[in-house]
């Protein structure tokens, strides 16, 4: 079951030091700190995000990216794992990051809107690589301190995406930053200038995802990048801002204009862990659409048939319906536009009992029929539901005879709540690589063992070496 915390708000007048408190915080942890559920978890996570982008091999822009980056580079220190093409780390986990998140299959905080893995594995993976001899158990530390911190600060800034940010993106450097000063053996210090080297490349508007465009591909890469740079350039010597976060010009005040709750970034730190509600997403396509498709199955299963309906309107929450609330257009031929519209991934679910990989190849998408459905879906805002809430959606839908059903549900596929198993999750990562990487099972399977063994392995870098291609 989801962690539930009641929220603690402080005023931002009362976080003097707060960065700096942090940091001393983070930079004792230990492996030994992590209870051994959350060590599970992560390595779950592990098999979820090596999956998903063994799944985006083939996918739109992905390519392109490492082609660019390839052009760019002919060597270095850390591995893109599409090619096995050598890169400096920065660079590595922009291009891993990119097809990490291509899919949009990727874990998420559903409370705190951000998808975290995409940005700290290609991080810690590169940063794993250059420094050299880093073992399991302390890469573990460093995404669990990253994964921890990221989610932390999304509940903290709980309405970063409704003030037109992309908070995987813009909280994502500043998480994945503390991970790879871990790495990395940083103090307190080094962490703090760590931190405010990642602000000072904090970045990503929501504005490619309400487009519908490639670039919300990269958003999750240009994270990692900067987690990296900034980590490396700290343990070199190079001095940050050391109040990222409370300063004037810092994350909270400047980047989120005040409207945050302290208390969820510090609050239990070490003690209720936040890792442990996250989501798996069962759907490729944006987190805010995937209540909606429970009831899509929900109404298939009532007997409703594409055939019947007359029209169908969704009520979501305000920020849920400015991210996937937009008219479905078959003509923009979008992929991105289609894991982005609630009224697409609707009428799929309606029509087709799922929705997987292939609901998003360019030919399903401009579909006919689908594209018919799908004009006939007509998001709204409720008015009842706080803005910033992920779960809620209710469905009407009105038949050609002239009745009306309604079906409303608060549980997200995928979330604590409805958890994904271990087997399920293990059979995705084989599903991921069978389709974009064409790998059977037998082939598939014995590196998703690996990752559930990782406390074990004496150099992680044999991951990028041995991932399958």
């Amino acid at each position: 079951m989801a962690t539930k915390l009641a929220l603690a708000t402080a005023p931002l007048d009362d976080s003097e030091g707060l960065s700096a408190r942090l940091c001393a915080e983070v930079a004792s942890w230990r492996y030994e700190d992590l209870p051994e559920d959350v060590v599970r978890t992560v390595k779950l996570f592990l098999v979820d995000t090596f999956g998903v982008i063994a799944g985006a091999a083939q996918a739109p822009g992905i390519a392109e990216v490492r082609g660019r980056f390839t052009r760019w580079e002919k060597d270095g220190s850390a591995t893109v794992l599409i090619g096995k093409n050598r890169m400096s780390p920065p660079h590595a986990a922009l291009v891993n990051g990119a097809a990490a998140h291509a899919l949009d299959f990727d874990d998420i905080h559903d409370p705190a809107r951000v998808h975290t893995f995409c940005v700290m594995l290609p991080a810690m993976l590169a940063a794993a690589e250059d420094i050299g001899n880093i073992d399991g158990k302390r890469f573990i530390l460093a995404l669990a301190i990253g994964g921890e911190l990221h989610a932390r600060l999304g509940l903290a800034a709980y309405n970063c995406l409704g003030k037109g940010w992309h908070p995987t993106m813009t909280l994502g450097a500043l998480a994945g930053s503390l991970g790879v000063g871990s790495l990395l053996g940083l103090d307190e210090h080094g962490m703090l200038n760590a931190l405010g080297l990642a602000l000072h490349q904090a970045s990503g508007t929501a504005q490619p995802m309400l487009d519908g465009v490639l670039a919300k591909r990269l958003g999750a890469g240009i994270a990692a990048r900067g987690a990296v740079t900034a980590g490396f350039l700290a343990n070199d010597g190079v001095t940050g801002s050391f109040r990222p976060l409370e300063g004037d010009a810092g994350l909270f005040p400047f980047l989120e204009r005040g409207e945050v709750r302290l208390g969820e970034l510090m609050g239990g730190l070490r003690e209720e862990w936040r890792l442990r509600d996250y989501s798996f997403k069962p759907f490729p396509c944006c987190r805010c659409t995937h209540t909606a498709i429970g009831l899509g199955f929900e109404l298939r299963r009532l007997g409703v048939t594409p055939q019947e309906v007359a029209s169908v309107e969704i009520a979501l929450g305000k920020v849920n319906y400015q991210t996937v609330g937009q008219p479905y257009e078959a003509k923009r031929d979008s992929v991105v536009h289609a894991q982005f519209s609630v009224a697409y991934t609707f009428a799929r679910a309606l029509t087709d009992g799922k929705v997987d990989l292939s609901t998003f190849t360019r030919s399903n998408i401009t579909e006919p029929g689908i594209a018919a459905l799908a004009e006939k879906v007509t998001a709204i805002i409720d008015q009842g539901e706080a803005a910033t809430d992920m779960a809620p959606a209710r469905v009407t839908v009105t038949r050609t005879d002239g009745s009306v059903l309604t079906v409303a549900s608060r549980l997200i596929p995928g979330s604590p709540d409805a958890p994904m198993s271990e087997a399920d999750i293990v059979a995705k990562f084989e599903g991921c690589a069978a389709s974009g990487l064409g790998l059977d099972v037998q082939r598939a399977r014995p590196f998703a063992e690996r990752l559930l063994a990782l406390e074990d392995m004496p150099d992680v870098s044999a991951l990028a070496r041995d991932f399958p291609n």
